[in-house]
């Protein structure tokens, strides 16, 4: 699971665009406890999701034209202009040139297969990570994993292993050293046709995922694929907020590491 100590190529922050931050920020508001928390007049209506005190995610107005909602995740880069020219080497495109922001600076790219996906050169990120209503998982749909993996243990150095199921094959991510299972964070497998495309797609820590679902639809969210129990994984559930930003749900297995 994903940890605060942040290593090369791990997930570090995420953050949602919206086109209504207000009705979102009450939205996650209901179905996780967040409270929003302005960066301030300068942030151009940025913010922070916390709870409990605590960074759990962050927010923004959506300012490009025609994009959509959606969930963005960051992984920590060392060198933000390397993985931004092995991004394009490898077959990727980049969104955002890297620039400065606070204490750090950040990119965004595209990899070979459409999924967006962003960087940060920076030693703070979020505050709270696999804890009950924090980022505990980030998961990728593509429609040709393998070829993306590659692209992926290129740009950060990541680990796969490969776990077969019935009708799937799944591989699990880790960041590199150490034993596989140490720095798992993550997970690719394929994308169910065109309509799903191709994205990342942010996992929270949830104590039970069938309230939660509830609670979704409750405050005008929908849902995507039911509740399912996942054999060694836990009990998972895919939602959508009412601006249709996907986002998933996962109360862990307790045997699980």
């Amino acid at each position: 699971m994903i940890g605060t100590d942040f290593p090369t190529g791990s997930p570090m922050w995420i953050d949602l665009g919206s086109p209504d931050t207000d009705a979102a920020a009450a939205f996650y508001g209901a179905v996780f406890g967040w409270e929003f928390v302005s960066a301030g007049p300068d942030a151009g209506g940025y913010g922070l999701f916390q709870k409990g005190g605590r960074t759990v995610a962050a927010m923004g107005r959506l300012t490009e034209d025609g994009a959509r909602p959606a969930w963005m995740t960051y992984f920590r880069s060392d060198d933000i202009e390397r993985t931004a020219r092995d991004v394009v080497a490898g077959g990727g495109s980049v969104r955002v040139e890297p620039l400065s922001l606070g204490e750090g600076r950040l990119a965004q790219f595209t990899d070979p297969q459409g999924a967006r996906f962003a960087v940060l050169q920076s030693t703070r990120g979020l505050e709270a990570v696999s804890d009950n209503g924090a980022l505990v998982w980030v998961e990728l749909h593509v429609p040709q994993p393998q070829a993306v993996l590659r692209f992926y243990e290129q740009l950060f150095g990541w680990r796969s292993e490969e776990l077969r199921a019935p009708g799937m094959t799944y591989w699990v991510l880790s960041v590199g050293g150490g034993d596989q299972g140490d720095g798992s964070f993550g997970g690719v497998g394929a994308s169910q046709g065109e309509r799903e495309g191709a994205r990342w797609v942010p996992y929270f820590a949830v104590v039970d995922v069938d309230a939660v679902v509830a609670s979704v639809q409750g405050n005008g969210g929908s849902v995507v694929m039911p509740a399912v129990d996942v054999p060694d994984g836990g009990r998972v559930a895919w939602l959508a907020d009412p601006d249709e930003a996907l986002f998933a749900v996962l109360k862990p297995d307790p045997h699980q590491g």
